[in-house]
């Protein structure tokens, strides 16, 4: 059973459930920066804020549910190898990514911390493991979810899946490091998301 309060920073983080908003019962679309129809349900479409619009031509940040960080992607040729299947370093990149964008979409701006010279992430130990090939076109989910927030540094678990079926797997631990290369703890802002983010077996 998970245990997770509900991440409302702002209007681009959490996820408002599908539910009945109107007499025809039909479904509000959900996305990442949250339920155009639940935040505005006595609106016509053509009425309603087109900054809750999600632009079309921007990269998808993926989304949260719950406490966990969803985004999708598509495996590229170039991201395989000679026997045609995604090359093991490419699952870290895949992660990378994924974490980046779990940061931003909660709230996290990594490069205006860097500039203010407060400090950035650096890896600080990570184990994977790989469980089953991925190929061209298959589309795979990466999982991300909090599970220890120390004074400077977070672990992040992290699943790639196809489907159902577990492609890889893998444990980071990411320092916060000040410019001169020693440990900084969190941001005291990034800290209180964190907190609310970290997931929890009962």
């Amino acid at each position: 059973m998970r245990i997770c309060a509900n991440l409302r920073q702002n209007d681009q983080v959490g996820r408002v459930p599908d539910a009945d908003l109107s007499a025809t019962g039909e479904k509000s679309r959900t996305t990442g920066a949250g339920t155009v129809r639940a935040l505005f349900p006595g609106l016509a479409p053509s009425a309603r804020p087109a900054r809750m619009t999600p632009p079309l031509d921007c990269p998808s940040e993926g989304r949260f549910d719950g406490c966990e960080h969803h985004f999708a992607l598509r495996v590229y040729f170039e991201d395989t190898d000679l026997s045609g299947v995604v090359y093991h370093a490419n699952y870290l990149r895949y992660m990378e990514r994924a974490r980046s964008d779990m940061l931003r979409l909660g709230g996290c701006d990594q490069r205006a911390a860097f500039e203010a010279g407060e400090g950035a992430y650096a890896i600080r130990d990570l184990h994977i493991r790989y469980a089953a090939p991925a190929r061209l076109n298959d589309v795979l989910l990466i999982v991300s979810r909090m599970t220890k927030l120390r004074a400077a540094s977070v672990v992040i678990h992290q699943r790639v899946m196809q489907g159902s079926l577990l492609v890889a797997e893998a444990e980071v631990e990411a320092a916060f490091v000040a410019p001169s290369g020693a440990p900084r703890r969190h941001p005291p802002a990034w800290r209180r998301i964190f907190e609310t983010l970290i997931w929890k077996e009962s």
